[in-house]
């Protein structure tokens, strides 16, 4: 069994921060890399990009987003409840090194994959941009802990709640045209993955995406994470999660994936009506 040490609720308590108990997995994680974790004999395999490990305590750190059954069922654990299964570390690790100045974009949940990739990127040497945002400043997660792994935060949000008022495509803009810009990473919402890869491309910046969003059974043996990269068919969860954004086929993508995002709609609405009833 695997103990919840810590528990957070973040993004107006739709969004729920893990820390959990496995020694195995804190030792050998690296950035980018993923863990399944199941709740019980009822809940469903889940792939989830870690947010943090800590070695010397034995602890990995999660970040999701409450969508499905699934993650329904994780929202109701808290500290001291354990999940069945952890598994991992899992999928192909950043590959970090000193290349010059890297600007990393995040939104939503994916700036919580983004963290430890950021981190490393700075560790290694590089001077570290990080820009983050919301759709309104009470959705923004790990704002601290993401200024701490860059040299330079900037902050969005849609609304103007916070920060800039607007994308992060706006901003990263304009540090594109400022400054010798070696990589960009982004992670986040595919369009916002798409967005940030097709203007990278006008400046011919080499652009990382983590495609973690599109991951089912994170072994490579459901096929649902097939995505289109280069002409070639990739697998998310044993490719990457993490490609060439230049290469990525967004529009088949977002496809595949709003297919999914519904199939989950209707899991979560069952699973509220049942829980509703027997409270009732």
């Amino acid at each position: 069994m695997f103990t919840i040490v810590k528990r957070e609720e973040m993004a107006e308590g739709t969004i729920i921060l893990n820390e959990i108990e496995a020694p195995l997995i804190a030792k050998k994680a690296k950035p980018g890399q993923f863990v399944i974790l199941k709740a019980n004999e009822e809940g469903e395999r889940i792939p989830l990009t870690m947010a943090d490990t800590n070695p010397e305590m034995g602890t990995i750190t999660i970040v999701y987003m409450v969508v499905g059954k699934s993650t329904a069922i994780f929202r109701d654990l808290q500290v001291g409840d354990s999940y069945q299964d952890v598994i991992g570390p899992l999928g192909k690790p950043t590959h970090l090194e000193k290349v010059g100045k890297v600007v990393c974009v995040g939104g939503g949940t994916g700036v919580a994959v983004l963290h430890p990739i950021t981190r490393g990127l700075k560790q290694v040497g590089n001077e570290v941009i990080c820009i983050i945002g919301a759709r309104n400043k009470g959705l923004l997660i790990l704002e601290e802990q993401m200024h701490t792994a860059s040299h330079d935060l900037r902050v969005c949000t849609d609304d103007g709640s916070y920060g800039h008022h607007g994308f992060v495509t706006e901003v990263l803009k304009e540090v594109l045209q400022s400054g010798d810009i070696r990589l960009v990473v982004a992670i986040g919402p595919v369009p916002m993955m798409k967005a940030v890869s097709n203007l990278t491309k006008e400046y011919n910046v080499a652009t990382m995406v983590s495609l973690n969003p599109i991951m089912v059974d994170g072994t490579g043996m459901c096929g649902g994470c097939r995505v289109t990269v280069g002409g070639e068919t990739k697998f998310a969860c044993v490719d990457g999660p993490e490609f060439d954004g230049h290469q990525v086929d967004y529009d088949e993508l977002i496809l595949r994936l709003r297919a999914y995002q519904e199939d989950e709609r209707k899991s979560h609405e069952h699973y509220c009506n049942i829980r509703d009833a027997v409270k009732s």
